[in-house]
């Protein structure tokens, strides 16, 4: 028996890659949560850019919260089972008129995990539409092999190396990933997606919560870390990561500053470059 999604929901994910929408929280709340976001980013606008972007819920006990939210565990339970590691988490911000975009990619094609025990879920703290520049998924592409990639550090490109499928994609086969306030999309690591640029009058802000079995190790022969969210870890594949005991708490600081200078080591695996400024 599932817990959050219907089974019709999970057949869906098993089948597309993807599932959407799944309420997780009220409106009201996703926008408690933005007005902690964007009071962070006032407050530290070093964190803004760079590899710092990620994993803001070992700093921010805000994103702790949420990355344990019953509602969205409950969700990712009914697609991954009972025990579960929070990964990493990311910023995926497009300003109101920006030109920032995402291109064609697979996810697992650089990441350096063991199997595909691993689904996003993407938390919309602002409207995601069509044209405010949603996601956009290629349903059945997690059934794929992975593709070739080609890096291209363009510096509108939000992704860490800009990096793009060299497949042609047929555009109108896509699904458009429409998320409100509060509602979560699940995606499969190995599926191909994108995401045009916001010609909206408002950002477009996205939590990209990634969540992984403890079956799921790194391969790459770099250290990697996680943070038990849910059930057991019995394999200790990765180094556990606590929760912040307060904000920005020194601790915490020092434990995130390793961690994201550590993981460079598996994500810029191979690059021709490895920018600061990317994430």
């Amino acid at each position: 028996m599932t817990k959050r999604l219907t089974q019709e929901q999970v057949d869906a994910y098993r089948r597309d890659g993807v599932v959407h929408p799944v309420p997780v929280m009220s409106g009201e709340e996703a926008a408690t949560y933005r007005s902690a976001l964007e009071t962070f980013e006032r407050d530290h606008p070093e964190y803004l850019d760079g590899g710092r972007r990620q994993k803001l819920h070992l700093v921010q006990t805000w994103m702790a919260d949420i990355v344990r939210r019953p509602e969205i565990l409950d969700a990712v339970e009914d697609i991954l089972g009972p025990d579960i590691l929070c990964w990493q988490t990311s910023l995926f911000i497009k300003e109101a008129r920006d030109p920032g975009f995402v291109s064609w990619h697979q996810d697992g094609n650089y990441w350096g995990l063991s199997s595909h025990e691993v689904v996003t879920a993407w938390l919309a703290l602002s409207p995601s539409t069509v044209e405010s520049g949603c996601m956009k998924m290629m349903p059945g592409s997690h059934l794929w092999d992975s593709v070739e990639h080609e890096d291209t550090f363009d510096k509108d490109n939000l992704l860490t190396r800009g990096q793009v499928m060299k497949q042609e994609m047929d555009e109108a086969k896509a699904l458009d990933i429409v998320v409100a306030p509060g509602e979560i999309s699940l995606h499969h690591v190995n599926i191909a997606h994108a995401s045009a640029p916001n010609h909206s009058d408002d950002r477009r802000i996205g939590l990209a919560l990634r969540y992984v079995t403890p079956r799921v190790r790194q391969v790459t022969g770099v250290p990697d870390a996680a943070t038990l969210v849910r059930g057991e870890d019995k394999l200790g594949n990765f180094e556990m990561e606590p929760a912040p005991e307060y904000d920005m708490a020194p601790a915490a600081v020092a434990l995130h500053e390793r961690v994201t200078n550590t993981r460079k080591g598996f994500i810029y695996k191979d690059a021709a470059q490895t920018p600061d400024a990317a994430a």
